[in-house]
């Protein structure tokens, strides 16, 4: 079964006992997705100061300080819509279009990692990009908040592949030790974005012809995942993946919903195995009263 993510409601912090096989998961592989008008690219305040996200596909560097979100967010929409999983390798940005993928490298080690930018924040003047747990992890950075350079790819960078060029990625990098009392983390606690959570396009909404329809905080990785329904309505889907997401964490290394044809379809994993799989459909089974399929992604 997968790895329970535990939370706190005062402060924020790592998952107990974080599962190795879900923070060395595939990253996301960048695709071209369109730019929404309005929704989560809309000008927007927090304290005081004023935000115009960027709605053309332009490049962007910039370097700053990275924070991460933990436990506490786990399950949480994000400003795109999506759940926030401290298994997903995403972030949030005051002023990237969401959705868009971005570089972030470790200026002091090298590392890197690709993130899907799904997210509003950080507002802490320093801080430049608000990183998933798993993101952290993979740069090695889970102790702090650490200085970063944040590029964005850009969908000519997604066309050619020029994004694939020698990416340094460690999935084997040093994590916080399991037994690490939050408390101390708050240099590394991310300015969570108090932005009003916008729905995901609707299917009937018009769309770039190069876009992909899945809707998920990762992209599907390989590996066994658990069909936990598909429906015609993307809000009988989200009513479910809401109910698991709020009240059955242990089910949970990745929640996700995947649209494909005409149909809206909550999926978790990826497993390991198909055993493992199957061992989680059957505690699904037994828990949510549904009939969930093992599939496999290659």
């Amino acid at each position: 079964m997968p790895a329970v993510v535990s939370r706190h409601p005062d402060r924020d912090g790592p998952p107990v006992n974080p599962s190795r096989d879900l923070l060395g998961a595939p990253a996301p592989e960048p695709r071209v997705e369109p730019i929404r008008v309005g929704g989560p690219n809309k000008p927007y305040t927090v304290l005081g100061q004023s935000y115009t996200p960027e709605r053309e596909d332009l490049p962007f560097t910039e370097r700053g300080l990275a924070s991460w979100y933990g436990t506490r967010f786990h399950g949480r929409r994000t400003a795109s819509g999506e759940l926030y999983s401290v298994y997903g390798l995403t972030a949030a940005h005051r002023t990237l279009p969401i959705p868009s993928y971005a570089r972030v490298r470790h200026v002091a080690s090298g590392r890197e990692v690709i993130v899907r930018i799904n997210d509003r924040g950080p507002f802490h003047r320093e801080r430049v990009i608000d990183l998933s747990y798993a993101a952290a992890d993979r740069l090695g950075i889970t102790g702090g908040v650490s200085e970063v350079e944040v590029e964005r790819i850009t969908f000519e960078d997604i066309r050619s592949g020029a994004w694939r060029r020698g990416t340094v990625m460690d999935p084997a990098a040093p994590s916080m030790p399991g037994g690490t009392d939050p408390g101390v983390l708050a240099g590394a606690m991310p300015d969570v974005a108090p932005v009003a959570p916008q729905p995901i396009p609707a299917a009937t909404e018009p769309v770039a012809a190069e876009a992909t329809p899945a809707r998920a905080y990762t992209t599907a990785a390989k590996g066994f995942w658990v069909q936990l329904a598909a429906l015609a309505r993307r809000d009988g889907v989200e009513r479910l993946q809401q109910r698991i997401a709020s009240d059955l964490q242990p089910l949970q290394p990745l929640l996700a919903v995947f649209q494909e044809a005409s149909l809206f379809k909550l999926q978790l994993g990826p497993y390991g195995s198909r055993e493992q799989a199957h061992a989680a459909a059957r505690h699904a089974q037994s828990v949510l009263q549904v009939r969930p399929v093992v599939i496999e992604r290659r």
